[in-house]
This record gives C-alpha cells, structure tokens and sequence, in this order.
C-alpha cells in the first residue's frame, strides 16, 4: 500500500491541508493513519464527499458496488478512447503492445496515437481520418482529438477547429452523465481548450469531479491538464504536487500520461527558479519517451520547458533535439494561428526557437548571465539573441518581452 502526506492529497483534492487533516481526525478518509504529528493516507483514498452538495455532485465512491459495477461495464464499451495512452507498458515496448492488440478499430486507433505522439502528423491523420464519423463515440471522441491536434500542426487550420468544435458536440450529445465516456467528452475537452491556453467551451462542466471515472490512463492524463491549468493560472507548487501525487500513486507505468505529467513539471520548477529540479523532471520524461521515439510532447511545450531542451537535449541528443525543433517550429505556427485571434494575445510567430527561449526567461526577470548558465551559452550570445527578438518584435525594452511571450 502506497501513502500521501496531507499535503500531497490537499494538492490532489483541491482542498487545503487543513481540511485534509480534519476529515482525517473524523474518520471520514478510509484507510488514514496518524504517524507522530502527520498523516498518512492511502494514495487510492477517495475524497469524502460534502453531504451539503450530495444532490449535485455525481457519486464516484469505489465503495458503492453498484457504481463500481456499472463504471466497470462502462468501461468495456470505451476501449476505443485513446487505447495506447490507456495501455501500460515499459519504455522501449510501445509497438510491441500495439502489435499484441487483437486486430480492429481500437489496435489502428493506438497506431494513430502512436505516430502522433511521435511526431508524424500526417501518418496521424491518415490513420485516424476514418473514425472521424464513427458510430463508436469512444473512437469518434479519440480520432477528433488526435486529428485536431495534427491538422493544427500541419497547418491545417479549418480542419482543426472542425475537429475541436466536433468534440464539444459530442458531450452534449452523451445522454448519462454519470457515464465513463461523458466524462472521457468532458475531460478530453478540457485537454483540448487548456493546451491551447484557451477558455472552456461554454457550459462545459468541470472535469475534475469525473477524474475518478475515467480509466487509468486517460485519468493520469486528466490529471497533467489538471496540473497545466494550475500552471496557466500561476499556482506552480499546486501543480507539482499534483503531478507528484498522480506520479506516486500510479500502480503501472502509462509512458504517454507520464512524459506530459513530467513536461509540466519542468515548467513549474523553471517558474519557480529552480533548474536543477526541472532538469530531473526533464531526464525523466525523457527515459520513457526516447525508446519509444515518444518526442511530441517535447516540441508541444519548448516555449514552456525555459531553455531545458536547450541545455539538456540539445547537447547530448543533437540529432533528437533537431526532430524536436522541427516539430516545434510546425506545432507551435498552427497553436497561434487557433490561440491569438480568440485570445488577442499576439504570441510572437517570428522568433526563432532559441530566441523564443532566450526571450521567454528574460521575460521572466533571469538576467543575461543566468540564461547564459542555462542555456550553454556565453553572456554576449544571449544579448545577441534578446537584441534580436526586441528588433523583430519592433520593441524597445526587454521588459516589454512580456506581451509576446506564452504565459
């Protein structure tokens, strides 16, 4: 049995320790034990519901055994919702699993996800293009996230948003809320708008309450959005704990949930100063991701990850750090194209990589010499390259770097 302090439950729960350690003192967590002046609390725990809200809030109790069994049947009617990020395995055998599937819709639906998270959108779409319409809302809700997401990297951009706005419809159009798969629609739409950096569709409900009805795989995953949202709204220590607390509780491992949980953590500990905590995070994400040739994620955040892949990566792993670049300079053309005109944040489209992450620590206070020491470079070539993004971006002061930079 694996235990969570108070405070990584808090961070977990959204709740604060206090309130953690109160429904500990009543009884109300199964499974807490008091340990000197702490306590400790099963990392399978469920949080205790408020009895003053019980009308509104959908039961997710694993102890109810008729919940339980009908989340179960559920879930054998979802086993086309992302099946790869769905499957555990060890790093190096992710298309070893894929091979071992029995042979249908699901075994190509983990074949698209493969190819995108490795980076080779077009093969992405070409492969889950067919589920776009499926009768299978499962698959249906998986091929629109992943087609959405490629066609936005290969610049596709009409076709994007035809996929994002197709999988807000398809909430409104599952009739139990109570459902696996309404909560797979709720969350995969949440994962959507958030790594945009943008709003929640209107009348989306909140995907934190449905966590506990999603299967392993997709919850990790709900979990790292939970913890990117956390970051987009500067609660950086919230987010790590969430992505400790996601991390330490996870029975087997789910490479694809665990390298975009690790990514958000490098952001956090950048955010926070602390470099040699994200480089940790970073080399992780890596391990899982670098058998499998797993690197999507990696392009996805460089603007976010503050020079790390600069300083890491790129020095040890220069052919990688190319493809990743490559896959950068694509993702992130289509990612303003959808972001600035809803947001009217005019992200900067004109910088190259190591500008944009030069320009991004500036932004953030780091002085000359320490994005120096972060990035492998001297002192003059980071003036240089922030001379540059202020002469691109037609800006006289480094703190002006501000209003072009991802938040």
């Amino acid at each position: 049995m694996e235990y969570l302090t108070s405070h990584q439950i808090a961070m977990l729960w959204n709740i604060s320790p206090r309130l953690v350690q109160k429904l500990c003192a009543q009884g109300r967590i199964l499974g807490a034990k008091k340990h000197g002046n702490s306590w400790m609390i099963p990392s399978d725990a469920q949080k205790p519901q408020d009895p003053r809200r019980q009308k509104d809030v959908i039961p997710i109790s694993r102890q109810d055994s008729a919940f339980f069994s009908t989340s179960a049947s559920s879930l054998s009617s979802c086993s086309g919702l992302m099946p790869l990020m769905n499957t555990p395995f060890l790093p190096g055998h992710c298309m070893e699993k894929i091979e071992q599937m029995a042979e249908g819709p699901e075994k190509e639906m983990a074949r698209a996800e493969y190819y995108y998270f490795s980076g080779q959108a077009e093969l992405a779409l070409k492969t889950a293009g067919p589920f776009l319409d499926s009768e299978d809302l499962a698959l249906r809700l998986s091929a629109n996230l992943i087609c959405g997401y490629a066609n936005l990297t290969i610049g596709e951009i009409e076709q994007a948003h035809s996929a994002l706005h197709a999988l807000q419809n398809l909430v409104f159009s599952i009739k139990d809320p109570s459902s696996p798969l309404f909560a797979a629609a709720v969350c995969i739409n949440t994962a959507a708008a958030t790594l945009l950096h943008l709003p929640l569709p209107e009348g989306l409900p909140s995907a934190q309450k449905y966590l506990a009805l999603l299967p392993d795989g997709l919850r990790a995953f709900g979990m790292y959005v939970s913890a990117h949202s956390a970051y987009l709204h500067g609660e950086y220590e919230r987010s790590l704990g969430i992505v400790e607390a996601t991390l330490s509780m996870q029975g087997e491992i789910y490479p694809i949930a665990s390298i975009y949980l690790h990514l958000v953590a490098v952001m956090d500990q950048m955010s926070l100063r602390r470099p040699d905590q994200a480089q940790i995070h970073l080399l992780k994400a890596w391990d899982l991701a670098r058998p499998d040739d797993l690197i999507e994620g990696f392009g996805e955040h460089h603007g976010l990850l503050g020079g790390m892949l600069e300083a890491v990566i790129k020095k040890n792993w220069p052919d990688d750090f190319k493809r990743i670049i490559a896959i950068t300079y694509r993702f992130s053309a289509g990612w303003r194209r959808v972001h600035n005109p809803v947001t009217g944040h005019d992200v900067a489209d004109n910088l190259t990589t190591t500008e944009f992450a030069a320009a991004m620590l500036a932004a953030r206070g780091w002085t000359n010499l320490e994005i120096a020491e972060q990035m492998n470079i001297s002192p003059n070539t980071v003036k240089r390259y922030i001379s540059t993004a202020l002469e691109k971006l037609n800006i006289r002061h480094r703190q002006d770097l501000k209003k072009y930079m991802l938040q």
